[in-house]
């Protein structure tokens, strides 16, 4: 374990943080059992553990949005009482979180600023904050415009608006919760080249992430959590994946898709030459087609952003079709033929959304309401008059038994779950149905190492049902392994397709990428150089 540093000067560097004996329970639930961690100075450490493990308790107790039952919490080698926020930024500690924290109409410069101001002359702050962010920026490579529209901004820039907003506070510890969630491979590479830039400066980073393969790419150690306590830790350079998996978990985990090979039968879904423009005249779709066999899983690859968030709209009756054909079930959908998403699923459509928060689940709505969202005007939730709460509660319990959602409570809120819980609910509300053919956007975004097993097994056991899956991920390892056909998208158009057990991530890469494509003599689209 490294629990110490050396400085230039030779001298022993305390840790950067001590957490001893930190305890948080929440009524019943005990969250934090005794748990110690120690973080060294100057190193980038991971913490990892299933959904609900209490890691996210633990850094939010850190950062002081909860008071720790009992324990100690040492900053810097000195005893700090962390009881908010503002106490946390002042011991030097910053926090990015999974969901940024940003106004999206206001520029870089004020979401930097905001909270922080120099004095009352808002002119005199600005000239401050924007040289002060001119020098971050160049130190560190956090390159963004002060003057940009913060909403405007792709991701990947939004999170370094977050990590400037912490160094602006004076962070010399820099907890990132879950940040490549919503990132592209090539956002990734950039957040790590800038956390390399931050440790060689002495800064202490805490990286949260389900993510096996970037603690064994960034991180100097990695803790694990189980059940709300500390069961491991390891300097990185000295473990593995499969090792970190078992640890996580209590058992061996698959960390491969273990399935048959798919046994395609009649086609349940079909685009014909979809087109889309957004309000703004943009194409978003150009002239998509293809075909989901009953039987089998095709995954859609591609950088997040090419088109693939509308396609799924479209497929999902979300937006209407405006040039172009839908073929569900045998139901023709078009212009002539305009149907909403409620009779898509009608027509035996499920649909698990790329943002739960957004389009899966309310999260103000208790678990019980969004484990039957989109179904509830079935018979079976619904009295003479008034809705059967009471069957709508035993249709909860049920669901969350067999997908293993925690904790299984129908009446908590949904935003009281992590995240992946929240998938997991989403998941079973449309799997539960057994639809003949199935939409899933990102099916294990932000889910752990326990939850992707159980998530992949789902899906694929409904395929072997003879359902027809159509899978959106950003992961190209999840592609692969999860899917039986890929086709990989680039700005609205099909630039590839290929059977998953001839794709490698080189090629779809490329194709992810543009780097060029041919057709062969069938009319089959492959990278360059590929026959």
């Amino acid at each position: 374990m490294l629990t110490n540093t050396t400085s230039e000067q030779g001298n022993t560097l305390p840790p950067a943080i001590d957490l001893r004996k930190i305890n948080k329970s929440f009524g019943p639930v005990h969250a934090n059992k005794d748990v110690d961690l120690v973080v060294a100075k100057g190193t980038i450490h991971g913490i990892i553990g299933e959904n609900g493990a209490g890691k996210s308790t633990l850094m939010s107790i850190l950062y002081g949005f909860y008071e720790a039952d009992s324990g100690e919490i040492l900053v810097n080698g000195k005893l700090s009482s962390i009881k908010s926020s503002k106490e946390a930024i002042n011991a030097g500690i910053g926090m990015v979180h999974q969901h940024f924290m940003l106004i999206e109409n206001f520029t870089v410069l004020e979401n930097v600023m905001l909270g922080a101001e120099l004095n009352g002359f808002l002119k005199e702050s600005k000239l401050s904050a924007r040289q002060e962010l001119t020098r971050l920026s160049d130190e560190f490579g956090l390159a963004v415009d002060p003057d940009a529209i913060t909403g405007e901004l792709a991701v990947g820039l939004q999170q370094r608006v977050e990590i400037l907003k912490a160094l602006y506070r004076g962070a010399e510890i820099l907890i990132l919760d879950e940040p490549t969630g919503v990132l592209t491979p090539q956002e990734v590479k950039q957040l790590f080249d800038i956390l390399n830039a931050l440790r060689a400066r002495g800064v202490s980073v805490m990286l949260i992430t389900h993510k096996l393969q970037e603690i064994l790419a960034i991180t100097d150690e990695v803790t694990v959590m189980r059940a709300g306590t500390m069961v491991a830790s390891r300097e990185t350079a000295k473990t593995n994946k499969e090792e970190l998996a078992e640890l996580m978990v209590g058992r061996k985990v698959l960390l491969q898709v273990d399935k048959e090979a798919a046994q395609p039968k009649n086609v349940l879904l079909q685009a014909n030459n979809l087109t889309l423009k957004d309000g703004s005249g943009v194409t978003r779709l150009d002239d998509v087609s293809l075909q989901v066999h009953a039987g089998e899983i095709v995954g859609i690859a591609g950088v997040s952003g090419n088109g693939q968030t509308e396609l799924l709209d479209v497929l999902s009756g979300i937006m209407p079709v405006q040039q172009g054909s839908i073929d569900l079930n045998g139901t023709t959908i078009d212009k002539r033929n305009v149907l909403n998403a409620k009779d898509f699923r009608h027509l035996s459509l499920g649909h698990v959304a790329e943002d739960r928060h957004r389009q899966g689940m309310v999260t103000s709505f208790s678990a019980r309401e969004c484990a039957i969202m989109g179904f509830q005007d079935e018979p079976e939730f619904n009295g003479k008059i008034l809705m059967d709460n009471a069957a709508v509660t035993k249709h909860c319990e049920a669901l969350m038994e067999e997908f293993d959602v925690r904790p299984a409570n129908p009446h908590l809120k949904a935003a009281n779950f992590s995240g992946g819980n929240q998938q997991k609910l989403c998941i079973a509300r449309e799997i539960e149905r057994k639809p003949e053919v199935l939409l899933v956007g990102q099916p294990t975004r932000g889910v752990d190492i326990g939850a992707i097993e159980f998530i992949h097994q789902q899906i694929v056991q409904l395929r072997d049902a003879g359902s027809a899956v159509l899978v959106v991920s950003v992961e190209l390892e999840e592609v692969m392994s999860l899917c039986d056909r890929i086709i990989v998208m680039f700005e609205g158009r099909i630039v590839g397709e290929m059977p998953a057990s001839e794709a490698d991530a080189q090629t779809l890469g490329l194709l992810m990428g543009n780097a060029g494509s041919d057709k062969d003599d069938n009319g089959q689209v492959n990278a360059k150089g590929e026959s």
